[in-house]
């Protein structure tokens, strides 16, 4: 099997490997696609919080986009984790120089265990000039009521802040529904155009780590592919509630989804 496309990922790193880039690239491969990535920060963390972050020099992020471009041409760009707005502004550069349009925006803002991972400007800085470049933006509702500054309680709540984020310059809005206390899990597709709806079953379990991170880059390769970017969006979200119905229930607190499931193993390789 060869790649079907290929997709630079920029986002930080999790040692435990359930979101970040060692879940976008999970994800990214065993959807058939090609991973490259431009790491902004390194996290120490495990199932059970975030106990450091070290910084990459924005110049160095700037580096990595640029040069990896140079040579292997991305098909879509994702984003995640953008700690600064020094960050921000070297990526903005970056998207600038290497012209690539398809690029999805996972505005990461908290791990799992609430543990804050974006400061106030940058997300000013994210609301006033990233969003306007980008594809699609897939905040979560918590992520979404720091964006719009409105308060989410149900499912018209969230057409609403998406439609706050169209009016803020973003083309494509997914808000997911995974924080509101219902059985049906809603996850909201706005544009100018159309508003859809994704109704899913609700899997009730604490092993959650990385979802934010493996459906933006689900996203990204199901795109990259010439797959619309509401095709995208529900293709993506069959897959992480896979992962998450098939998780492994490893570690002590929010734990890793299965990010492998639609990688059948042949019988000779067993």
């Amino acid at each position: 099997m060869k790649p079907k496309s290929k997709i630079l990922i920029i986002a930080g790193s999790d040692s435990s490997g359930g979101a970040g880039i060692q879940a976008d690239i999970k994800t990214v491969t065993s959807l058939g696609s090609y991973a490259m990535t431009a790491i902004t920060s390194v996290t120490t963390q495990n199932t059970t919080g975030v106990i450091s972050i070290s910084q990459i020099p924005p110049q160095e992020i700037s580096k990595q986009i640029e040069f990896t471009s140079k040579d292997i041409k991305p098909d879509v760009i994702k984003i995640g984790m953008l700690y600064s707005t020094a960050v921000i502004n070297s990526v903005l550069k970056s998207l600038k120089k290497i012209k690539v349009k398809k690029i999805i925006l996972d505005p990461v803002m908290t791990a799992k265990g609430g543990t804050k991972l974006i400061d106030d400007q940058s997300i000013k800085l994210l609301k006033s000039k990233l969003i306007k470049k980008v594809s699609l933006i897939t905040p979560n509702i918590p992520e979404a009521e720091i964006l719009t500054r409105k308060k989410i309680y149900n499912l018209q709540d969230m057409i609403n802040s998406a439609n706050v984020l169209i009016n803020l310059g973003a083309k494509n809005v997914l808000i997911k529904g995974g924080h509101l206390k219902s059985k049906i899990m809603y996850d909201v597709f706005v544009n100018k155009k159309e508003i859809s709806v994704f109704k899913n079953k609700k899997i009730f379990t604490k092993n959650t780590h990385g979802t934010g991170c493996t459906l933006s880059s689900a996203i990204a390769t199901y795109y990259s592919c010439g797959k619309t970017l509401k095709k995208s969006c529900e293709m993506a979200i069959k897959y992480v509630n896979h992962a998450i119905g098939t998780g492994p229930k490893y570690g002590r607190g929010h734990g890793p989804i299965n990010h492998l499931n639609t990688i059948n193993i042949k019988k000779n390789f067993r």
